[in-house]
């Protein structure tokens, strides 16, 4: 794999929200390597982190599929796209949605921006796999933001996912998350055929967030 994909979730964490969201999306754009960084950043972020690192790629963490008028606190694609995202993350376990709104919500964006629909488990990925995703990313909701990279305590759910999506749609890419952290982690999720990681804490929760990186791309 020449190019993984790196998405680094900055979630609500106090280190990656405001001022401290662009002084990390600098250190992600600063990282030397072929791999791919993508930051998903808060929705009320994507302005500033878009400007303060123009060369790293940006996606949101959520989009609804709404059109425009009354709808109070949902966030439109459209108005993400025009403020810089290129892609969006939708359904990760911090925020469960129903087929039918993941189905929506591809239906409603357009071509070249890339959704990554979160699965906590192999028959909720292949279910999300059939709706056509551009990737499907499998999370144990159990190991999330713990010490234990799911690619060591469950390599059997990677795998597990790459096969059950492979079967129902071969252009669906896969990626794992949850606990990791390390360049082995990836290199690991990789072997198992996954295309990347999704990951947060590792990063967003580092001392030093540029050495974090550097260790996760060491083996790439």
């Amino acid at each position: 794999m020449s190019n993984p994909l790196i998405i680094v979730n900055f979630k609500t964490y106090q280190d990656a929200q405001g001022h401290s969201a662009e002084a990390l999306a600098r250190v992600m754009e600063s990282v030397e390597t072929d791999a791919r960084l993508v930051a998903a950043v808060s929705a009320l972020d994507l302005s500033s982190v878009v400007k303060a690192a123009p060369n790293l790629e940006v996606w949101c963490q959520h989009l609804d599929p709404i059109s425009f008028g009354s709808n109070t606190g949902w966030i439109h694609p459209d108005t993400a796209i025009a403020r810089g995202a290129k892609g969006t993350l939708i359904n990760h376990a911090e925020h469960k949605v129903s087929l039918e709104q993941v189905a929506m919500l591809l239906d409603q964006v357009p071509e070249g921006f890339e959704v990554c629909a979160c699965a906590a488990n192999i028959d909720e990925a292949k279910s999300l796999a059939a709706l056509v995703p551009d990737y499907v990313a499998v999370e144990p909701p159990e190991l999330i933001g713990g010490d234990v990279s799911v690619t060591s305590a469950d390599p059997g759910i990677v795998s597990g996912t790459v096969s059950a999506v492979k079967e129902t749609n071969d252009q669906v890419q896969v990626l794992c998350g949850a606990g990791v952290k390390s360049g082995q982690d990836i290199s690991t999720a990789i072997d198992l055929g996954a295309i990347g990681v999704l990951l947060a804490s590792g990063v967003t929760k580092s001392s030093n967030p540029a050495d974090s990186l550097a260790e996760l791309v060491s083996l790439l």
